[in-house]
């Protein structure tokens, strides 16, 4: 074989392994449910969910931190399957909650990630002071809010929320109890805002 049609089958084979590998990244997205261009739910049975958190999405005010953390899901009508992490924060972690509330707003408690105060369901887990909370929902772990029109254990209620894009994660410390850091919840959204 030559050694141009040598190199022009290298190139090609290349390029080849090249398109696969795009093929195939571009088909796990979109079974996962994700994807680049979209920011909210289709509204379909499961979403993958990955939103940074940080005191830049406090509300009713923004708050500078050092704060930081990320929560990634996969969210179906059985479950919501997590893994919240979360490093640097001013103050000591003091509880972690799935809100009810759009952006820019303060919602009532939907689920407890995890607490130290002693204020959750039977069987919430501590929560570290920096690292790695992880568990699944289920609908028995929903409490509410009942304020706002979900009651306990309403399920696909806390879903709708999700796929609206009308529910977020608060960690809480001692120094920012209303909450350090925050992120909103958009199913099907991989990325961060």
């Amino acid at each position: 074989m030559s050694m141009q049609l040598r190199s022009r089958s290298v190139r090609f084979g290349i390029a080849a392994a090249a398109l696969g590998l795009v093929a195939g990244s571009a088909a796990a997205v979109s079974a996962a449910g994700g994807g680049g261009a979209a920011r909210h739910g289709s509204g379909g049975s499961s979403g993958l969910i990955h939103e940074e958190l940080s005191g830049y999405e406090e509300a009713p005010l923004a708050l500078s931190t050092t704060g930081h953390g990320t929560f990634r899901a996969m969210v179906t009508d059985a479950g919501i399957e997590y893994r919240l992490t979360y490093a640097d924060t001013v103050g000591t972690v003091s509880q972690a909650h799935i809100h009810f509330g759009a952006v820019g707003q303060t919602g009532g408690i939907s689920v407890f990630l995890c607490t130290n105060l002693g204020n959750g369901p039977a069987g919430t887990q501590a929560c570290p002071a920096a690292g790695e909370v992880t568990g699944t929902i289920v609908p028995a772990d929903v409490i509410g809010p009942a304020s706002q029109g979900i009651a306990a254990t309403e399920y696909d209620e806390l879903l709708a929320a999700i796929r609206a894009g009308t529910a977020y994660v608060n960690v809480h410390s001692s120094t920012y109890g209303p909450g350090e850091i925050r992120g909103q919840i958009e199913s099907g959204h991989e990325g961060h805002h």
